[in-house]
């Protein structure tokens, strides 16, 4: 398994942006799909976006779409998750995660697919 560390989070006004990072260790980050879900207070844990081993193909839910880029660097190690027009319905824990996944399994977005998580983190958005 990869051990996955996020950053990037914080406190940010309607409207505004936040690039979340996701840095990986292992020298087999090539071989990972990655995701980012987040998880509201009460809420389900919902799938944000993913991207494909090459980074060729992303995936979004719909509530982030044009709005949300995800994108990696696979020379970094490092996956990023650019959040633009933020709402105060974005606020919640974001995770990163990776697993060795593709085609339908990762445009399905289903979490149980994935087999490392990161501790995640804290995106609040305020109105």
């Amino acid at each position: 398994q990869v051990q996955l560390v996020e950053s990037g989070g914080g406190l940010v006004q309607a409207g505004g942006s936040l690039r979340l990072s996701c840095a990986a260790s292992g020298r087999t980050f090539s071989t990972y799909a990655f995701g980012w879900f987040r998880q509201a207070p009460g809420k389900e844990r919902e799938f944000v976006a993913a991207v494909s081993r090459s980074g060729a193909n992303t995936y979004y839910a719909d509530s982030v779409k044009g709005r949300f880029t995800i994108s990696r660097d696979n020379a970094k190690n490092t996956v990023y998750l650019q959040m633009n027009s933020l709402k105060p319905e974005d606020t919640a824990v974001y995770y990163c995660a990776a697993g060795r996944l593709w085609g339908s399994s990762l445009i399905s977005g289903d979490f149980r697919g994935y087999g490392s998580w990161g501790q995640g983190t804290q995106v609040t958005v305020s109105s």
